[in-house]
C-alpha cells in the first residue's frame, strides 16, 4: 500500500466537448495535450503510475518512474499527461511503440525516447486530499510544488485570458497539441465525472477500417481501437491512425461486426510492416468509418 490519502485506482476527471472557449472570470485555460493520460502516486519512496482505464503504466515507462522518483519533492499525487518531445513536436506513435510485451524493448525505447509528464491538476499533497477543494487553491499549490523541478516533471502552461487560449489552439497545432481545456477556478476534482471542458480541433475524414486491437484483458469478447487507413493512387491502405472513443456497448458489439471480416493473413493490414502499439488482428477493408 501507498502511503498517499487515498489508493490506486483512481478515476480521473473527464472533459467534455464543446464548439468554442468559454469565457467568463471563473475559468482557466490549458493547452490540450496528445499523450497518454496518467495519474502519478509518490508517497516519498514509490511511484505508481496509473492509465486513464485505470492500469499501471509503470512497466512501460521505466524512465519515467526513475525520473518522478528524483525529482518530485515530496509526497503528492498529479493528474497529467505522458508525452514524447519528438523533433517537430509531440510524438504519439512513439508512445504507442512503448505498449510492447518485450521488457527488452521497452528499455531500448526508454533510452531512445525519452518520455516526460506534464503535470495539470494536483489531487493530494502530503497526507491531504485536495479533490474537493476549488481548483484555484490546487492550481496555486502545484504550482509551488513543482516550483525548479527538473525534468521529466513540467507544469502545464495556464492563463485566465480566454484570448491567448483562443492564440494557442489556433499556434500550436502543428507541434502536436489537441486543443485547449477549460475549467472552473471554483471546482473541485470530481473522478470520472466530465467536469471539464475541451475544444478541440476538429477535421472529418473517411477511413477504411484494416484492423483493429482487442481491449486488453478481453481478448476476443471486446475491441479496444480500430486501426485506420486511406488509400492511396496505387491502392495500397496507408495506416493514418486509430480510434478508441467508444462504449463498452459499442466495445462488444464490434466484435460481432468485425469477426466476420477477419483475414487469416497474418502479415499486417496495411501492407508496410507491423502498426505502433499492441498486437493486432487485421480485416478485409470493407468497413468504412467517419473520423473526426
Amino acid at each position: 500500500m501507498l502511503a498517499t490519502p487515498f489508493q490506486p485506482p483512481i478515476e480521473p476527471m473527464l472533459a467534455k466537448l464543446e464548439p468554442a472557449i468559454p469565457r467568463g472570470e471563473d475559468w482557466h485555460y490549458e493547452p490540450k495535450w496528445d499523450g497518454f493520460r496518467a495519474v502519478v502516486f509518490y508517497d516519498g519512496s514509490t511511484i505508481y503510475l496509473q492509465s486513464r482505464d485505470l492500469k499501471p503504466l509503470g512497466r512501460y515507462f521505466p524512465e519515467l518512474e526513475s525520473g518522478l522518483l528524483a525529482a518530485l519533492p515530496h509526497p503528492m499525487v498529479l493528474d497529467g499527461e505522458i508525452v514524447i518531445m519528438g523533433e517537430h513536436g509531440l510524438d504519439f506513435d512513439a508512445l504507442l511503440q512503448r505498449i510492447h510485451p518485450a521488457d527488452s524493448r521497452v528499455q531500448k525505447l526508454a533510452a531512445q525516447t525519452p518520455s516526460s509528464f506534464v503535470a495539470f491538476d494536483l489531487l493530494a499533497e502530503g497526507d491531504q486530499d485536495l479533490r474537493a477543494t476549488a481548483f484555484i487553491e490546487c492550481r496555486g499549490r502545484l504550482e509551488g510544488a513543482l516550483a525548479n523541478v527538473p525534468k521529466p516533471a513540467f507544469l502545464t502552461p495556464a492563463t485566465r485570458d480566454p484570448d491567448l487560449a483562443a492564440d494557442w489552439f489556433d499556434r500550436f497545432e502543428g507541434a502536436g497539441l489537441d486543443g485547449v481545456v477549460a475549467k472552473r477556478l471554483s471546482d473541485g476534482y470530481h473522478p470520472g465525472v466530465r467536469s471539464m471542458v475541451k475544444i478541440k480541433h476538429l477535421r472529418t475524414v473517411d477511413c477504411v477500417v484494416g484492423g483493429f486491437r482487442w481491449n486488453r484483458g478481453e481478448e476476443g469478447r471486446s475491441v479496444g481501437s480500430l486501426l485506420l487507413g486511406l488509400f492511396d493512387e496505387h491502392g495500397n491502405l496507408n495506416h493514418v491512425g486509430h480510434t478508441s472513443s467508444f462504449k463498452a456497448t459499442e466495445k462488444r458489439a464490434l466484435v460481432e461486426m468485425l469477426n466476420p471480416l477477419l483475414t487469416e493473413d497474418a502479415g499486417d493490414g496495411f501492407g508496410h510492416g507491423r502498426t505502433p502499439g499492441a498486437p493486432s488482428r487485421w480485416t478485409q477493408g470493407k468497413d468504412r468509418v467517419q473520423r473526426r
